[in-house]
């Protein structure tokens, strides 16, 4: 029984190592230019509070697919919308996700 235990432990113990030691894997890379973003009217808020998130370009299964922006209300105060972007890399595009930051 101790063998057993000692042996899962083991396990776990090099697991955890590969995981660190591989990181996290990079991000995609399209090696098509995304399309220019789209002009979109979002009207008025709401409510008082809201912020407009802007729509973007998806790269789905060799396919560019609008993702049609919205209002949100920020998870917290203080928080502002840091809008996601697409960065060209050598042989491509990354997608970097919009977020909330605090300021």
């Amino acid at each position: 029984m101790k063998r057993k235990i000692a042996i899962i432990s083991l396990l776990i113990v090099i697991g955890g190592i590969a995981i660190l030691l591989l990181g996290c894997p990079p991000p995609p890379l399209v090696r098509v230019r995304p399309p220019e973003p789209r002009v979109e009217v979002h009207g008025t808020p709401p409510h008082p509070d809201a912020v407009w998130i802007a729509g973007y370009w998806r790269h789905s299964r060799g396919e560019w697919i609008w993702i049609p922006g919205h209002w949100e209300r920020p998870p917290r105060s203080h928080a502002v919308w840091v809008p996601g972007h697409w960065e060209p890399r050598e042989g491509g595009w990354v997608w970097h996700r919009g977020h909330w930051e605090n300021r």
